[in-house]
């Protein structure tokens, strides 16, 4: 007898269970509820793939620029260095359009400076490199402001739904607000869910790109020193410390006797 109320006991708390559950407050919602989780995951799916491709994009140039501070520079030419680097990588596409930008001054006719030209022609392939870096960032930055607010759409509505019950009902009981009242609840969360990490991700790879920004634009300048000074100017390849100097011997005191050194001896009493 007390098995048997033990397991229907179990089966009404299975059942209430199910009552409330994820699925049924969706199904409680209808099209409004499924339609707002629809767009929720559609957002937070293009989040986190933009901050995993992002992330190796951006990983992939960084390592690129620590490989060729040993080897680009020490070619004899632009043209060298280049075939050094890989093909279509960032520093390849700025050196690439150094050495077409030199060309193309030489055929000018006007009196355009060669280093005003130069600095345009690599301030564009900077810009270039700089806006295909920070695409996608935008798509962030809206899920972030956006996703909040759509999940508070799906908490108005479910809101509304739990009034309209407890109007026709007559009373706030809790069997006719429970399930309204936790759809709202599930939206408010998954709007919050996805706009987080949209919003981490945004400023984690806004940044990585300002510290990839600065490495082109000082890699651009070092390029512009060497093309306007033929060569002569390019930074210092960095090379293995030389040894530290052994420390001086401390001199030896030299013993009485030995050549070249004087001894001193008290006086005798007499």
């Amino acid at each position: 007898m007390l098995l048997e109320i033990l397991a229907t006991a179990a089966a009404e708390g299975e059942e209430i269970k199910n009552a409330f559950g994820f699925w049924e407050a969706l199904e409680q919602g209808g099209a409004v509820a499924y339609a707002t989780v629809i767009i929720l995951a559609i957002m937070s799916f293009g989040s986190f793939f933009i901050l995993f491709t992002k992330f190796f994009e951006q990983a992939k140039i960084m390592r690129q620029y620590k490989k060729l501070r040993g080897s680009f520079w020490r070619a004899s030419s632009l043209k060298e260095g280049a075939t050094k680097l890989e093909k279509d990588s960032a520093w390849r596409q700025i050196v690439d359009d150094g050495i077409v930008a030199e060309e193309q001054h030489q055929r000018m006719t006007d009196s355009l400076e060669a280093h005003d030209w130069l600095h345009g022609s690599l301030s564009r392939s900077e810009d270039t490199i700089n806006a295909k870096l920070a695409s996608g960032l935008p798509f962030l930055a809206t899920v972030g402001a956006t996703s909040p607010f759509i999940g508070l759409f799906g908490t108005v509505v479910g809101i509304y739904r739990a009034l309209i019950n407890i109007g026709i009902a007559g009373s706030a009981s809790i069997d006719k607000v429970a399930g309204p009242v936790g759809e709202a609840l599930i939206m408010t969360a998954l709007g919050l869910l996805v706009a987080v990490p949209a919003v981490l991700a945004y400023n984690y790879l806004q940044a990585r790109n300002k510290r990839i920004a600065e490495m082109l634009h000082g890699f651009s300048t070092d390029v512009l020193a060497y093309i306007s000074s033929d060569g002569k100017v390019k930074p210092v390849v960095a090379t293995a410390a030389p040894a530290k100097a052994t420390s001086a011997a401390k001199p030896v005191p030299a013993k009485a006797g030995a050549p070249g050194t004087s001894t001193t001896t008290p006086p005798t009493k007499r």
